[in-house]
């Protein structure tokens, strides 16, 4: 099998509060065989985990003593961040001996490295990080989930575009229903960026239907969601932290009596499919969407299930050609004519 065959993935081997070690042992529970990974990270660290991969699994580690850390300050972290194993992994992307990368780590130094290595797509200021949720009805992309905390209105246009175009070639759709994330869903209410934003997509973008508030965004009502990074990421952390209190509070209840724990052998099969719905590991990894590269984003807490989950999650982005899906939708964008041609009002 040649390199042009197989998907070839660059890892930052140690990003993350549990790397190396969620790392490998994530690898080893992926599922897919036609995918080389090139793992960056210090040979004499990692070498003490290459136990833990199956023998079939295509690899290589490319040795760095750098490392970007989550408590390291910004301007260290620039200065050593292109030889970091977060920085090269990107580069690997660059110079093309990737296809796409995966890390858990720092994400604001996981985003600057990427924006300053890969650049930025045409008549986008700023990447975002986009997912797709799990809701009742469909899945719902939303973004920005925590690249960008402060933004302004032609940021959050551009995220509507990238949001815009993730739907499309994800839900392969060419009606897209896009809303605004606010405290209301009223057009007085929110804040004046939030206002602003959304009068200027309701002058360029059809599939625009308005604000929907948090409670909406696990119902499954529109495409995509729209919003600043803060409070892109409070909300998905604050999904995430009520579903493991739900579990939590559930498995603490189901085990106070013996009627209980009979009971759930017969609710057992439906225990699962909640267990299996609700729990976020399963969903890890985000496209930080408007880069000129696959760049995938694992929590940073990641264990290896997450992990696992990140890989395959860009695994199927290669498979499914997202990123030479979404530049086909730009271009047949109305929105994005409109950013390329000229800025929202101020």
């Amino acid at each position: 099998m040649t390199n042009v065959e197989r998907k070839v993935i660059a890892i930052d081997g140690m990003g993350g509060d549990n790397a190396p070690e969620s790392v490998f042992k994530g690898l080893a529970r992926v599922k897919f065989s036609d995918v080389h990974f090139i793992i960056f990270g210090d040979e004499g660290v990692l070498s003490k985990y290459v136990g833990l991969l199956p023998k079939n699994l295509s690899y290589e580690i490319r040795h760095t003593s750098e490392v970007i850390t989550s408590d390291m300050e910004v301007m260290t972290a620039l200065r050593t961040g292109k030889k970091s194993s977060m920085g090269l992994a990107v580069q690997a992307v660059k110079n093309k001996e990737a296809m796409a990368v995966v890390s858990s780590g720092n994400t604001g130094m996981y985003m600057a490295l990427a924006k300053i290595i890969l650049g930025t797509m045409e008549g986008i200021d700023r990447p975002a990080i986009a997912s797709v949720l799990p809701t009742r009805k469909q899945p719902t992309v939303c973004l920005d989930l925590g690249a960008n905390a402060e933004c302004d209105e032609k940021n959050l246009l551009d995220f509507a575009i990238l949001g815009e175009a993730v739907a499309r070639s994800a839900f392969d759709k060419k009606d897209v229903k896009i809303a605004l994330l606010n405290i209301g869903s009223e057009d007085a209410k929110g804040s004046r960026l939030v206002k602003k934003t959304s009068e200027s997509l309701k002058k360029i973008c059809k599939g625009y239907v308005g604000f929907v508030e948090g409670d909406d965004i696990c119902k499954g009502n529109v495409d995509v969601i729209v919003t600043d990074g803060f409070t892109g990421n409070v909300a998905l952390k604050t999904m995430e932290g009520t579903a493991k209190f739900v579990a939590s509070e559930l498995k603490g209840s189901l085990a106070k009596s013996w009627l209980s724990k009979l009971g759930i052998l017969f609710c057992l099969p439906a225990l699962n499919k909640l267990k299996k719905k609700m729990d976020p590991r399963l969903y890890n990894g985000a496209i930080i969407v408007g880069l000129n590269g696959v760049v995938v984003k694992s929590h940073g807490n990641s264990d290896e299930i997450g992990f696992a989950n990140a890989v395959e999650f860009t695994i199927n982005l290669l498979r499914n050609k997202m990123f030479d899906r979404i530049i086909e939708q730009l271009d047949e964008s109305e929105l994005h004519s409109f950013s390329k041609s000229g800025e929202p009002t101020k």
